[in-house]
């Protein structure tokens, strides 16, 4: 959530920045934004005016009651309990313009820093790197969709891989749960389970603290990290208790430091978790949802940062290279995007993804995000550090990224290291697969 000191001081900024993240009728949001808070400040001047002349008329009926000035005293009695009405009104007042406010404010996206590209959709977005040919930062680089790289690999998609090989049943997924809930068999199940131990191995080798949160959050959990009220339609609902499936471990372990004053020596905080993730993915039809590539459960490294200011953007990079470390050590062809405006997250600041390329399916296919959320996901958490100099508590920024999540990993090691023999495991997986061959 914007704060509302970013908001009066820089509103020209902000207006600009909601209009790069293509927000609708950005001016008039944030005018309204301003509208209401002088109708708070406005509410609040009178109530301390109120309770100031409260105060001194009922310190006066002692005195008058002291004089035997009973009559005046009566008059005075009524007048405190007059001014005692109008305190609670303008209270009254008061709240609702700060719930009209919060109300707001959740409806307006993260303004995204200068290096966000402008655009309004993903061939807007900025390649910055790939292990494959030399990429040029900029607009021209993008939406260069046809041309595929070359990779040396047959031809068969990864659910064809998956049936041949008896790694991965769709169809019985389809019979237990529905479609994008599949069920991973013998070897696919252990190239599952060796993913998860060699992402959490690198992981700790990098100093994160592994967290082993609960896969289900309350409301406040999702409205503390920007799940909600913004994408409660893609969240799995469990009515009767109120509670939500989580769509990434971001969401419990982030609220981890929810009304939280950190110290500032403890920063920045490294936290990496292994969890099943749950996405409803409505809309979602075509070839984007054939075999891997769109499930509604799959499994997912995350990596969070908590950091101060000045900090976060050096912690930005290195879990960039931190994920990038991992599809080299994976040896999968990969590129590097940043996101424009119109592409990135509600809750972003600045975002990379990360995509492996798909031979068979001449496609990129994401299977990272890295974001930096500057302070809104704080504001909303009230997640804070003391300042050790000045001793004042300050906003947080807050940092997550997918490191990795396994469904389109799973694809792409099974498309891009066929043979005629089989399933060629990458070298880092070896020693957590106990083979170095699918068959």
């Amino acid at each position: 959530m914007l704060t509302l000191k970013l908001i009066t001081e820089e509103k020209e900024r902000v207006i600009k920045g909601l209009e790069k993240k293509r927000f609708p009728n950005a001016a008039e949001a944030i005018d309204n934004v301003l509208a209401i808070d002088k109708k708070r400040r406005e509410a609040q001047q009178e109530l301390d005016a109120c309770l100031a002349e409260q105060k001194k008329a009922a310190a006066e009926i002692g005195k008058l009651m002291k004089a035997g000035d009973k009559e005046a005293a009566e008059a005075a009695k009524a007048n405190v309990a007059a001014l005692k009405d109008k305190s609670k009104a303008l209270e009254e007042a008061k709240a609702t313009a700060e719930q009209e406010m919060t109300t707001l404010l959740c409806t307006i996206p993260n303004i995204p820093y200068d290096e966000v590209p402008e655009g309004s959709c993903a061939e807007d977005n900025w390649v910055v790197k790939s292990n494959l040919k030399e990429c040029v930062v900029g607009k021209d680089t993008v939406g260069n969709w046809d041309a595929n790289p070359v990779v040396e690999t047959a031809k068969l998609p990864h659910w064809e891989l998956a049936k041949k090989y008896n790694l991965i049943d769709f169809d019985l997924g389809v019979k237990i749960s529905g479609a994008g809930f599949p069920v991973y068999i013998g070897k696919g199940a252990q190239l599952q389970r060796a993913l998860i131990n060699f992402f959490l191995a690198e992981a700790n080798k990098s100093g994160y603290t592994e967290i082993m949160p609960p896969t289900v959050v309350n409301a406040a959990s999702g409205y503390g990290t920007g799940q909600l009220p913004d994408k409660e339609g893609q969240m799995y609902h469990c009515d009767l208790d109120d509670l939500y499936l989580i769509p990434t471990a971001e969401v419990p372990v982030t609220n981890i430091y929810r009304d939280v004053i950190l110290d500032e020596k403890d920063l920045p905080i490294k936290n990496c978790a292994y969890t099943q993730c749950f996405r409803r993915e409505a809309g979602s039809y075509g070839k984007d949802v054939r075999g891997l590539n769109r499930l509604h459960e799959f499994s997912k490294i995350e990596i969070v940062r908590i950091d101060k200011p000045e900090h976060s953007a050096a912690s930005h990079q290195e879990m960039l290279d931190h994920v990038e470390g991992l599809l080299k050590k994976l040896e999968l062809p990969y590129r590097i995007l940043r996101l424009c405006g119109g592409d990135a997250s509600f809750t972003s600041a600045v975002c990379y993804d990360f995509e492996v390329y798909s031979e068979a399916q001449k496609r990129w296919l994401e299977v990272s995000s890295v974001s930096n959320f500057d302070t809104y996901q704080a504001n909303r958490l009230k997640c804070r550090y003391r300042n050790a100099e000045t001793k004042k508590t300050e906003l947080c920024h807050t940092l997550n990224g997918s490191a990795l999540a396994l469904p389109r990993i799973v694809a792409s090691i099974l498309e891009n290291n066929q043979t005629e023999d089989g399933i060629k495991v990458p070298a880092a997986l070896v020693p957590y697969m106990g083979c170095d061959m699918i068959n």
